[in-house]
């Protein structure tokens, strides 16, 4: 493992050796963290960009809600369901070849969506954009780590890095808005496709060279048993939008995706070499700071949808007014990252997490209490939650990815790539759910407000 490490130094050193003259070595990282961030944005990008058009999807595919909510989460269930084993690609064969095969097939993926002729053929591009996703986000933090080798760099690297899936979504959510107003909700996904050429060409240029380690297994049965248990109870979740919680459609996934976790958990415990350490979740920490990640997301994802879904039925706004409506919280959250980076230095990772969980469920509080009545006035009913959300959820996202890749070893990068991201794609996905069956909206945010505040408090308690 040792001559592999200095192995991977020794590339690292010619790469930077063969930047052109005249390029110093802050602007190649700073080109190449440019790059990694614009394709792990592009990701999440894609993962929103259905929200708003998908009810002219539907009209246009005549669609049931069945069909929408599969197809709503397919690339959430592709994504996340392959996420660890896409992470142990990037540790395996190294960081660069693992972002190149994951761009190509979301690349690929992407480009049949501009073109698919029925929703069938949509649906399955939509399984293979989360495939190339999977394969390409827990990649793309193990070249980060390369670019950045120092700690100290790195966990600055990761101020910033923590914060892009936010922007990500959110311009996920307001472009696909305007563009499906304005041309067709096809045109969306133009974006993951230039992003992704883009990437592949640039990749060899910008991008170190991460030699893996050859000497570990890809544990194909611990990845077949995680990728098919998260995979189901995220479909057995998805699906109580549409069926009673006892019904055998969310029943029947649920079980089996347990069953087979607790299988993949059983088999880790035993495997000389796992796709996921135990160890690696026993800090307290890391295990807060993945949670933070998960819960911030599932607030910006459900807040998203509960007000899409309000201004649209409950309002009659159009798409293009929707997604105007959201231009505030993009300001807002852009704002926040700018100066997260300072307050982390100055103030620390863990409390600027717990200040951005409470700021988040101070927003969440504000929307439940004054934003969905259908005539509340839009600038003092949501616009305070609007901008006191992103805030919080700019903040604490910064802080816990900076808590949960703390003391991770070089060449478990990508497996911590692949756990920030599961959490970060199940926890809308748990929580939506679960806020589902509390009956209104405002309920729903209102659970969340105590969630958001249990987890400050946590957090806070936790040194």
């Amino acid at each position: 493992m040792v001559s592999q490490i200095d192995g991977g130094e020794v590339a690292v050193t010619r790469w930077w050796n063969a930047t052109p003259a005249g390029t110093s070595t802050a602007a190649a990282s700073g080109a190449a963290f440019a790059l990694l961030g614009t394709v792990q944005m592009s990701l999440i990008f894609t993962l929103t960009s259905l929200t708003v058009p998908l009810p002219r999807i539907g009209r246009e595919f005549s669609l049931d809600r069945d069909d929408l909510i599969l197809l709503s989460a397919a690339y959430g269930l592709a994504f996340s369901g392959l996420l660890l084993f896409g992470g142990r690609v990037a540790d395996r064969f190294g960081g660069r070849r693992g972002l190149s095969a994951g761009l190509l097939v979301f690349t690929a993926a992407s480009l049949a969506t501009l073109l698919v002729p029925g929703p069938e053929t949509l649906l399955t591009a939509r399984f293979g954009q989360g495939v190339g996703a999977a394969l390409t986000a827990p990649a793309a933090m193990a070249v980060l780590r390369a670019v950045f080798p120092q700690p100290a760099a790195y966990a600055r690297a990761m101020v910033t890095w923590g914060g892009l899936s936010v922007v990500g979504a959110t311009a996920g959510n307001l472009l696909s808005g305007v563009i499906s107003a304005l041309t067709s909700w096809r045109l969306a996904f133009a974006v993951p496709v230039a992003v992704g050429a883009l990437a592949l060409v640039l990749a060899p240029r910008l991008l170190p060279p991460t030699p893996g380690e050859r000497n570990r297994s890809l544990d194909p049965l611990g990845a077949l048993l995680a990728t098919a248990g998260i995979t189901l109870v995220s479909y057995g979740l998805v699906v109580t939008d549409v069926h009673p919680w006892g019904s055998s459609a969310v029943l029947a996934p649920l079980l089996a995706g347990a069953t087979l976790l607790v299988g993949f958990l059983t088999t880790e415990r035993r495997a000389h070499d796992p796709l996921l350490p135990l160890e690696f979740l026993r800090d307290h920490r890391r295990a807060l700071a993945l949670a933070a990640i998960g819960l911030t997301a599932a607030g910006t994802a459900t807040t998203f949808v509960l007000l899409s879904l309000h201004l649209q039925q409950d309002r009659g706004w159009s798409a293009l007014q929707t997604s105007a409506a959201f231009v505030p919280f993009a300001v807002a959250l852009l704002v926040t990252g700018r100066i997260t980076g300072r307050l982390i230095a100055r103030y620390g990772a863990s409390a600027v997490t717990t200040s951005g969980l409470t700021l988040s469920a101070t927003g969440l509080a504000l929307l439940a209490l004054t934003g969905l009545a259908p005539h509340t006035p839009y600038v003092y009913g949501l616009l305070p939650g609007l901008l006191t959300l992103p805030a919080g959820g700019a903040a604490s996202f910064a802080g816990a990815a900076v808590l949960a890749t703390d003391g991770v070893e070089p060449q478990q990068t990508g497996l911590a790539g692949g756990v920030m991201n599961t959490a970060m794609e199940l926890g809308p996905t748990v929580i939506f759910a679960a806020a589902l069956t509390l009956g209104s909206d405002a309920t729903s945010l209102a659970a969340m407000t105590v969630a958001f505040t249990a987890a400050a408090f946590l957090n806070a308690r936790t040194k």
